[in-house]
């Protein structure tokens, strides 16, 4: 059949205030494909089973960053060995961080949608576009950010609001740091006590057994808010960027402007290196910490490793860079990748 197959969250954000958002969905992608609602797990893996047998050409998703990573970690359980589709991230949720770092334009998911379906129609003579990115494998799921500490923290702050939006985030984010200035506790600037082992290319290095503000990894430099602390994430292929922020509260406030710019902190505010695989381990044998916005608690070692690599489609002209998104040297030839048509295939 081939075509393009969406699945949609009704429990994201937009979706909840728009309860008929997967059937005008629906309308609007007709005789192109097929859409979905995945309201648990069961759900998602029927429906991974169902485009896999239909061998769809995209796979669109509708929610935000925690739709995306759990859609993402379904498939690839039934997808097994075989590459997923290319991913067209429709927005829809609360966060779109990932979405935001890879360049995918702004708008709501039924106008997205429409630019998907255009393109898809004129692939014959202008093929897809996407860029490419590794997901983590966290544990049992797959996603683009991990974080522990006050990463953790700050998330789940954030989720005590019902009305979840950017401006809440910023809010949390300003609360926070004003209690950092003043010198009050805040649970968005609690501490991580443990070790990680990061294996890369150039052998092995310890984050020594310590307190720590936070441990962060990234196969996408943002983490929300337009911060970018994992700026070396391109740097090295099959490789995440991982963090071991071990500087005060304060301290990191006061560094703030530098990873709001993707620059180093430095060595005395925080270990930082490329990993293909990495073992955290915490003092109290619990590792607390988020996915992609969505907090998780693993007893024992938590292994983060290079997970599959990922096409997700945007709409930039060939040669162009998304806005805030920096380009490693070298890369810019292979920033966007064309897609091989049928014709090229056959030839």
């Amino acid at each position: 059949m081939g075509g393009i197959g969406v699945v949609v969250n009704p429990r994201s954000r937009q979706n909840q205030r728009d309860p008929r958002a997967a059937y005008r969905l629906a309308r609007k992608l007709g005789d192109h494909g097929v859409v979905r609602t995945a309201k648990s797990r069961d759900d998602l893996a029927r429906i991974a089973e169902d485009f896999r047998r239909l061998e769809i050409d995209v796979l669109g998703i509708s929610g935000g960053d925690g739709t995306n990573y759990v859609t993402i970690t379904g498939f690839l359980e039934v997808y097994a060995d075989d590459p997923l589709p290319p991913l067209a991230f429709l927005r829809g949720g609360t966060f779109n961080t990932v979405a935001n770092a890879v360049g995918v334009p702004r708008g709501r998911p039924d106008g997205l949608l429409a630019g998907l379906i255009a393109r898809y129609a004129e692939r014959s003579t202008n093929p897809l576009q996407w860029v490419e990115r590794h997901v983590l494998r966290i544990g049992n799921h797959y996603g683009f950010i991990f974080g522990t500490g006050a990463i953790y923290g700050f998330i789940s702050d954030y989720n005590r609001s019902e009305d979840r939006d950017a401006l809440w985030a910023a809010e949390v984010l300003g609360r926070a740091v004003g209690k950092v200035l003043t010198g009050q506790p805040t649970a968005v600037a609690q501490r991580w006590e443990g070790s990680v082992t990061v294996e890369g290319a150039s052998g092995t290095q310890i984050f020594p057994d310590r307190d720590y503000l936070a441990i962060g990894a990234g196969t996408i430099d943002q983490i929300g808010l337009g911060f970018r602390p994992f700026y070396r994430c391109g740097d090295e292929a099959g490789t995440f960027h991982i963090l071991g922020i071990h500087t005060a509260a304060l301290g990191f406030v006061r560094k703030l402007p530098d990873v709001w710019n993707a620059r180093p902190m430095g060595p005395g505010h925080t270990y930082d290196s490329l990993a293909r695989r990495a073992v955290i381990e915490a003092r109290s044998g619990v590792v607390s910490y988020c996915c992609d916005g969505d907090t998780h608690e693993h007893h024992g070692p938590l292994v983060v490793e290079t997970g599959p690599r990922m096409r997700i489609l945007v709409a930039h002209t060939l040669g162009l860079r998304p806005l805030g998104v920096r380009v490693p040297p070298g890369w810019r030839s292979q920033w966007l990748t064309r897609r091989e048509t049928s014709s090229e295939r056959a030839s």
